[in-house]
Order: C-alpha cells, then structure tokens, then sequence
C-alpha cells in the first residue's frame, strides 16, 4: 500500500497535463483493485461545463458529457449535499433513485460501470469536484479495498484534486467558475486599481480586447459591475489558493 501510495504521488507531481494525470490514478486504481475512476469537477450552474478526468471507456464519457449528465447523476446529486464518502450500486449505499436516475444507471451499467465507491470534495460553498471508483462486478476484491483503504483513496482523491487544478486551471476559479487566463488576469489587474486601458498596455493587446475578456468575466461569474467580480475574486482567494 504504501508504495502504491508513493509511486501515485510521485508521478502525479510530475505529471504535465490531463492525459498524465489520468495514467497516474488509472495505474494506482488498479493496484488497489479499484479498477476504474473518474474526476468531475461539478459546476453549481447548468450553463457552466463540467471537467472529467477519467478512465472509464470513452464512449460513455463522450456520451456523458455531450448529454450534460452531471445535472441527473445520481451520484453527483448525492455528493453535492453531502460530505462523506459513500458507496453505490444495485441494493447497494444511501442513494433513491427517480426513475430518470434509474434510466442512467442502467445506461451506465452498459458500459461496465455498475458499482461505485465516490469520494465527494467540496471547499466553504460546497461541491467542487467528486471522485469516483467504479467496477462492473461488486467482487471481493473491491469490497475489500474498499473497506481497508478507504481512507486512504479519500486522500489520493483530494490529492489528485489539488494537483488537477494547480496543474490544469492555474487557480483560475472564481465562486465555483473556471475563467479563462486572459479574464482571470484581466480581473487580477482590475482588482489592482488598473483600468482597461492600463492594462491593455500592461499584456500588450488593445483596450478592446482587455474590455472584452473583463466583460466575460463578469457574465461568468453573474455580475454587472467589475467591482462586484473584483469582489468575488477576494472572497474566492481564501479557499482556491
């Protein structure tokens, strides 16, 4: 366990980019006997885009995505108003399914995704991401892991988050919101006293288009004024960096 352990951090701190990060995990889900998993980043609005990271098959990902199930998973449901973490699957853990949710789980169950083992994240405004272990049969070897390492993959779960969004978004979330580099730097600068055309000459691009990355900010994060973003962005600070 503890090389498992060593070897997962080792290469997740080396890792570059989504593809490498998703081989880290894959490898030490295996080695646990977890055999697959999958990394959500849970956006709060309809209208903002989840991220995934997983190595469940890619054609029920592809699906998942384009049909925008993170709004009735039933284990993203269930993960966003709670903060432990919790087992799934047929006569299996806390979740009641609707007959919508019912639907997906058996759409789910097609491609080899049946049982779960589901580590939910969430900072002070509550879910940022959720984590799950899944396999097709609910054999021993699952359960074991399971129940003797649970701990252990909650920490490999907040671990891979950490390095996720360092990696990946550099901090750039905002009230639960991923910005953009260009908007998020654009807002670091309004936040600093500069105006549009102060900093347009700051990063080198017209005032126009500084104006245009700060309007994008602000639809993002659903406000009217740059002070009210400017705003978010200070009480973000606390809990993404």
């Amino acid at each position: 366990m503890h090389r498992v352990f060593q070897t997962f951090v080792e290469r997740l701190v080396d890792s570059v980019d989504a593809p490498a990060l998703c081989a880290a995990m894959a490898e030490a889900a295996i080695a646990l006997d977890v055999p697959t998993f999958a990394y959500l980043t849970a956006p709060r609005r309809p209208d903002a885009e989840p991220g995934l990271i997983s190595s469940y098959p890619p054609e029920w990902t592809s699906h998942y995505l384009q049909s925008r199930y993170d709004w009735i998973d039933p284990v993203v449901s269930y993960a966003r108003n709670h903060l432990e973490p919790f087992e799934w699957g047929p006569d299996v853990g806390p979740i009641r399914l609707s007959k919508q949710q019912q639907q997906f789980f058996d759409e789910a169950s097609e491609f080899g995704i049946r049982y779960g083992f589901t580590i939910p994240i969430h900072n002070g405004r509550g879910t940022v991401a959720v984590v799950s272990f899944a396999t097709e049969l609910r054999q021993p070897a699952f359960c074991r892991s399971v129940a003797e390492h649970a701990r252990v993959l909650q920490l490999m779960a907040m671990y891979f988050h950490a390095q996720a969004r360092r990696k990946l978004n550099g901090d750039r979330i905002v009230d639960g919101v991923l910005l953009s580099p260009r908007e998020f730097e654009c807002l670091e600068w309004a936040a600093r006293g500069k105006s549009a055309w102060e900093m347009a000459r700051i990063l080198g691009v017209s005032r126009r288009t500084a104006a245009f990355h700060l309007d994008n900010a602000k639809s993002k994060l659903s406000v009217r004024t740059i002070c009210q973003a400017v705003a978010k962005l200070a009480a973000s600070k606390p809990a993404t960096r």
